[in-house]
């Protein structure tokens, strides 16, 4: 027979294990894009907009390659498309400007790190914070600057993880 000390603390290491579990796992949500706004935020029907985290896009039409980085991402999640959002618990859940900040994946494609492998986006780890796919994203960049894809074949690039990524025309 156990005393009552013995039970409330069996109880608390058991409530401890719960909460671990459940911090450890990531629920996806899901939800269908309504539209893409720019080459690393959509638009989910129902009106919540997502901002792809741990990546950073050209800016279209002012920047090179914006443009194509958005079409990239139509590409990738089109209107329509059932898509399963990914928080990250090490990152924030929202942006100052609202809009949810997630991994979005379509299948079994992690469309922030296919976006990166292609050259549309950048990794961008705001104020040095690394997700739970940081090292898939650095893995992805340095094979898309080393074949030349997207951006790095076609623009000049300014580009510090810890930055928004820059571009200019060659």
């Amino acid at each position: 027979m156990r005393t009552p000390r013995e039970i409330v603390a069996a109880l608390v290491v058991a409530h401890g294990l719960v909460g671990c579990a459940a911090g450890g796992e990531t629920a996806r949500e899901p939800a269908t894009v309504d539209r893409v706004i720019d080459g690393d935020t959509l638009s989910l029907r129902g009106g919540p907009r997502v901002r792809l985290v741990q990546i950073d896009a050209p800016e279209a039409p002012e920047e090179c390659y914006g443009r194509a980085a958005t079409r990239e991402l139509v590409r990738r999640a089109p209107p329509g498309t059932e898509v399963a959002l990914e928080p990250d618990p090490r990152l924030d859940r929202e942006d100052r400007f609202g809009r949810l900040l997630r991994y979005v994946l379509v299948g079994s494609s992690n469309v922030n790190v296919e976006l990166v492998r292609r050259g549309a986006a950048a990794p961008y780890f705001f104020h040095g914070a690394r997700g739970r796919y940081a090292a898939r994203l650095l893995e992805a960049v340095a094979a898309a600057r080393s074949g030349g894809r997207g951006m790095w074949g076609r623009c000049r690039v300014s580009w510090n993880p810890e930055r928004q990524v820059r571009t200019w025309p060659r």
